[in-house]
């Protein structure tokens, strides 16, 4: 038996990549995702593909965001470990999971053999997510009709929006953001993403009360999949009244009035209170997502 050999990929040798199944994505989500061959890597064991790992950007990315699958076949943690110290790019690792994955030995074993090559490669937990999905036959939530929405222009209402929403958070991202930066990196961080989005700038909205103060920000959005839940966030100074869900409402109604056929929405499973809105409004939790990132962040 050989040692493991560690190559990137191109255009001519791409299918390699599709010679390793991949117990955990059973429903194909990955093989639907657009990656760009020579972001792709493979170890490979006498000829036999052993752990991948695709990076992955958005159409205009230079770099990538983040790796978006990763593979590693039983008993080669250390393979898997090796793909990633090696990669020239190091990023956000996500770990896409089905539902119940903890409940059936198969999936259960395979994700741990996942958990290990990164941890081995020097990556950490960051956290657990719910992944969910929103269709038509679940019906639009109700708006409560408690508070006034509109657009606004000004993108720095939007970042003092942000700091404050960030300043009291249960989000591991913007927690991240915070330790390494404060405040004003989470909410810059965050600004960033949605303008990254291909979404229309006018479709984000501030929320105020009856009396007129400031009761959150919500931001309805395309990511490169589709419509999701871009961002619900309450001030601290509004929180206890329920608005999370005002805002998630008016989010889902206003993508549906621009199209959306399905939203895609996620939250941590830390956030207990923002996972009871999803559920209230009638987003099933599809699936699960770990994310690990690089012990030394360096993008």
């Amino acid at each position: 038996m050989t040692g493991t050999v560690i190559r990137s990929l191109s255009a001519s040798d791409a299918p390699l990549f599709d010679a390793l199944p991949d117990p955990l994505d059973a429903a194909g989500a990955h093989r639907r995702t657009l990656f760009r061959p020579e972001w792709k890597r493979v170890a490979l064991r006498d000829g036999e593909v052993v752990a991948r790992g695709a990076w992955w950007g958005g159409p205009d990315d230079t770099e990538p965001v983040n790796i978006n699958w990763f593979d590693v076949a039983e008993g080669e943690e250390e393979a898997g470990a090796a793909l990633l110290r090696s990669a020239p790019r190091q990023v956000e690792l996500e770990i896409n999971l089905p539902g119940g994955w903890r409940d059936e030995p198969a999936l259960r074993a395979a994700a741990e053999t996942r958990f290990a090559a990164a941890r081995a490669a020097g990556y950490a937990l960051l956290v657990e997510r719910f992944l969910y999905r929103w269709t038509p036959e679940r019906g639009l939530p109700e708006r409560p009709g408690r508070l006034d929405f509109r657009a606004e222009a000004d993108d720095a209402v939007f970042l003092d929006a942000l700091r404050r929403i960030h300043s009291v958070t249960l989000d591991a991202h913007a927690l991240r953001a915070v330790e390494e930066g404060g405040v004003d990196q989470a909410a810059q961080e965050e600004l960033d993403f949605f303008h990254w989005c291909p979404s229309p700038r006018e479709w984000w909205q501030v929320a105020h009360t009856p009396e007129g103060d400031l009761a959150g920000i919500h931001i309805p959005a395309h990511n490169p999949s589709g419509p999701t839940i871009g961002f619900i966030g309450v001030v601290p100074e509004q929180r206890g009244r329920g608005y999370a869900y005002d805002l998630l409402a008016e989010c889902a109604h206003l993508l549906v009035e621009h199209g959306a056929e399905s939203i895609s929405a996620a939250t941590d499973r830390g956030n207990v209170p923002m996972a009871a809105n999803f559920a209230k409004a009638g987003f099933p939790v599809v699936r699960e997502r770990i994310n690990f990132h690089p012990a030394d962040r360096t993008s």
